[in-house]
């Protein structure tokens, strides 16, 4: 596996290195003792989760603050998906500024995504099985989000917003600059 530093501090593109032959392929998907070796992040995944969407779902932009925020190590198993994070600690130089990804089951590129950044993802292929683990458990009462076409933020999520399909809860999240001061990272 090859750790790449992205724009933002702390956040790492992961390439896996396929193993293959006429059978299929073999690859690492993660090693905890290269991932700290590479990027100094002590890691300890707690919980799995994996969804499947169809084109132009757009899930988030979503996050969990305070005891229970989350990192997360997201890869995409089947189709491809546009994958964006925004940091929201608020002591970091790249405050409020957003990456975008695209993540597929042909590039078996993953994400990591460190404590106190926004994440969402779009769904560019017909369906998409994404996968990701958490180093916290889910608690609903932490749960916040940003509204995935904020003004401030500016992001390129590659589909016309006609063609965006999201959850009710989605559609009216507040704005960056709503929850700006209210941050706790």
């Amino acid at each position: 596996m090859k750790i790449e530093k992205t724009p933002l501090a702390d956040c790492y593109l992961i390439h896996d290195t396929l193993h293959g032959d006429h059978r299929g392929y073999f690859f690492e998907s993660f090693n905890r003792k290269t991932f700290l070796t590479e990027t100094g992040i002590d890691i300890d995944f707690v919980q799995d989760n994996q969804s499947k969407s169809q084109k132009g779902v757009l899930r988030g932009l979503h996050f969990q603050e305070g005891e229970h925020a989350q990192a997360k190590l997201v890869r995409v198993l089947q189709g491809s998906v546009l994958d964006v994070v925004v940091d929201l600690r608020k002591n970091a130089a790249t405050f409020g500024k957003s990456f975008s990804v695209e993540l597929s089951e042909d590039n078996h590129q993953q994400l990591f995504i460190p404590r106190g950044f926004a994440h969402g993802f779009v769904v560019l292929s017909e369906t998409a099985v994404f996968f990701y683990k958490c180093d916290n458990y889910y608690h609903k009462a932490s749960e916040r989000g940003i509204i995935f076409n904020d003004k401030q933020l500016s992001i390129d999520w590659r589909l016309a917003d006609t063609d965006l399909i999201l959850s009710d809860k989605d559609k009216v999240l507040p704005t960056f600059q709503e929850i700006a001061d209210s941050l706790k990272f």
